[in-house]
């Protein structure tokens, strides 16, 4: 019986792949099975030799060919490299033929490979029968295998070829395996306690072996389709430049072609299986009739019962394994009563934006960065059917006659969509989500958006009840900014918010939310921000928060600013501080009142007091790169001042903007309010910010 071959790679870095090869390693030889291991990382780093009995490396045994085998306590190993500058002396040739000598002996055979994985590699990794990924059971854990899962699946191997293994259990801040396993679409075949908890650990080891041992045989991945579809990268050490070194023929187009007729036909069955569904239900009106969750749940459980029927009466699924059938079934479900492609990009906590322009194009935005996805409508019909569903529940309509609306999701996720005949390439629909952790200051000081000197800065304007105006670009933060400045304000107020769609979360205990309303099909009933602004005065608010000024409810604003509701926010959209002052005049000229641009400009300098910049860097992160104090007219112009200010220096090596924050040297005007307030503030603190250099 020719070796059982595994693939062992971690989802992420510091997953413990390594360390559970070896250990896996261990429980094969308890069950009294050789034992292969392959030491297939090429940077030098780490050795599988040193993990068993602490040899760093095996360069006794390296020789010509640069590999080394040798047995290692009862363990035999391969290690292809010493150091990195070893990998250009490997031979495919040579590997192939250690390779195959290995595959064609008895036992179990372990493959520690980081992915993605290097040319030199594959000759190993082409003989594995599955791939099993180790995972650690939080988000990030869960974003990585998510990741990993999909680019192997890209890379040719098949979902029944993968196994999933939930390292470290117990952790703090975990994610249960029933939830792990509907984020991931895959079942996971092994849950591992800490190694410390070593009875619990080796039971589960053990275990693990024995289901590898006794697993019926699968395929090896072979010439795997997905490297063929990579040709023409320079790197040799990247999968792409693997076709180069071997021989890939006519198995690797048959491999494909058979890939592609299978996929072909799931893809159809799954098809009649949502027009059979759709034919005995209609799921738009049972979405507007089923408003809250418990309802929402029965009506999951009894279209679920309709898929197992429908599913149950086929006879053509045998070809499929039970993880397709299963994942299948989910994909139906989420085009039911879900928002079919974009189903598990909503589940994906690392997705902040979603964009689909038209049915057969959608982008995602993930860190900053924009990538298309490889998820697809089925046509036009069916992207409207999903904005239908949006839509319907929340009493809004789209259709020619009003074809744009916005709206938002159970989860506050903002939507927007636009149709034919405005939308000339087909639907479009935009949803702006928002994470399920909500950032806080510490988060932004964590990840550079602004430094420490500044944030209690910003904390002494909020609570000295400065008006403030946060300004920035589309995409750049602003929402999420003006929330965090928000709980600066101490509990004991009376807040009232006011937006277009609900997205402020303040902690405070005193505060009241509303939200304007579009018209309804008869056209009546509309609520404007300007109509909320102008009610908020009579409600006795000691703070107005406005989610963003974007016509004349800004001279509202001003208005309650100069009348005794000092400490107020709001955002709008704007490049620099002095461009959010010149849009706020003109957003105040949109009211309909004719007045003097110079009294405009008056009210704005006695109510704005500070401005606070936001922008999206080209790296993708958001930072502060201005905070600005309103000083008065200087002439006929509002006169600004730049107290703090971020400078960029340039692109690190891995893209990133590097730069400064740099405090101008001038004591702001309005520190006096900070004593009349009772606001304790010493300016020294941003002294501890760079000085900039005088030229």
């Amino acid at each position: 019986m020719p070796a059982q071959a595994y693939l062992v790679i971690g989802a992420k870095g510091g997953s413990g792949a390594s360390t559970l090869a070896v250990d896996l390693a261990r429980a094969a030889r308890r069950a009294r099975k050789d034992v292969t291991i392959v030491d297939a990382d090429l940077t030098g780093r780490r050795a599988i030799a040193e993990l068993i009995d602490g040899t760093r490396h095996l360069s006794a045994n390296r020789g010509t060919t640069i590999h080394a085998v040798a047995r290692v306590g009862d363990i035999d190993v391969v290690e292809l490299v010493d150091t990195f500058e070893d990998v250009s002396a490997l031979r495919i040739a040579e590997l192939e033929t250690v390779a195959s000598r290995i595959a064609d002996g008895d036992g179990l055979v372990l493959l520690d490979a980081p992915w993605p994985f290097a040319a030199q590699t594959f000759p190993f990794i082409k003989r594995a029968a599955r791939v099993l990924v180790v995972m650690e059971p939080d988000m990030l854990g869960s974003s990585a295998a998510r990741t990993t899962l999909r680019d192997l699946t890209r890379f040719g191997i098949r979902t029944d070829q993968i196994w999933l293994a939930v390292s470290d259990r117990n952790r703090k801040n975990e994610i249960g395996r029933r939830e792990l396993e509907r984020i991931l679409a895959t079942s996971i075949v092994a849950e591992i306690p800490r190694n410390t908890e070593k009875r619990a650990y080796d039971r589960v080891l053990d275990a693990l072996v024995r289901v590898m041992i006794e697993a019926p045989e699968a395929p090896s991945f072979g010439a795997l389709p997905g490297i063929a579809r990579s040709l023409g990268a320079a790197d040799a050490t990247h999968p792409a430049a693997i076709a180069s070194q071997l021989a890939l023929g006519n198995s690797e187009n048959s491999s494909s072609s058979a890939q592609r007729h299978h996929v072909e036909r799931r893809d159809r069955i799954r098809a009649e299986i949502n027009a059979q569904m759709l034919s005995r239900v209609d799921l738009v009106a049972a979405s507007r009739n089923h408003s809250d969750a418990e309802k929402i749940a029965k009506l999951r459980d009894t279209i679920d019962g309709i898929i197992d029927e429908i599913v149950t009466a086929r006879d053509d699924l045998g070809e499929f394994t039970l993880h397709e059938r299963s994942e299948m079934k989910q994909q139906i479900l989420d085009e039911q009563l879900g928002l079919g492609p974009l189903e598990d990009l909503m589940r994906d906590p690392l997705v902040s934006e979603i964009m689909v322009n038209g049915p057969k194009q959608i982008y995602v935005e993930r860190g900053g960065k924009l990538t298309l996805s490889e998820r697809v409508f089925a046509n036009e019909q069916h992207l409207r059917l999903v904005i239908e569903r949006i839509v319907s529940p929340l009493g809004r309509r789209i259709d020619e006659s009003s074809p744009m609306v916005d709206a938002r999701l159970a989860d506050g996720s903002r939507v927007n969509a636009i149709i034919a005949p405005l939308a000339l390439k087909g639907a479009t629909l935009t949803i702006r989500r928002f994470g399920t952790k909500r950032l806080d200051i510490e988060d932004l000081v964590r990840i550079g958006s602004l430094p420490r000197p500044a944030v209690a800065f910003l904390r002494a304007i909020v609570e000295a009840r400065l008006n403030v105006v946060v300004s920035g670009g589309t995409g750049s933060g602003k929402t999420t900014f003006l929330n965090i400045l928000s709980n600066f304000i101490p509990e004991g107020e009376r807040i009232v918010t006011i937006e277009d769609a609900a997205e402020l979360k303040l902690d405070q205990q005193h505060v009241v939310s509303l939200e304007s309303r579009p018209a309804s099909i008869e056209g009546r009933g509309s609520v404007t921000i300007r109509d909320l602004v102008k009610n908020s005065l009579r409600m006795r608010p000691d703070r107005i928060i406005v989610g963003e000024c974007r016509g004349g409810e800004a001279l509202d604003m001003l208005q309650a600013m100069n009348t005794g509701h000092d400490g107020s926010l709001t955002t709008l959209h704007a490049n620099t501080p002095r461009d959010a002052l010149a849009r706020m005049e003109t957003l105040v000229m949109m009211a309909g009142f004719e007045l003097p641009i110079r009294a405009i400009r008056e009210q704005m300098a006695s109510a704005v007091d500070v401005v606070v910049q936001i922008e999206r860097m080209r790296d993708g992160t958001r930072k502060v790169t201005s905070i600005a104090e309103v000083v008065g007219m200087d002439g006929d112009s509002v006169a600004l001042r730049e107290i703090v200010r971020f400078r960029a220096r340039g692109i690190d090596g891995a893209g990133g903007v590097i730069g400064d924050f740099h405090f101008s040297g001038t004591q702001p005007h309005f520190l006096g309010r900070f004593e009349e307030q009772g606001v304790a503030f010493d300016p020294s603190v941003l002294d501890q910010l760079r000085q900039p250099s005088i030229a």
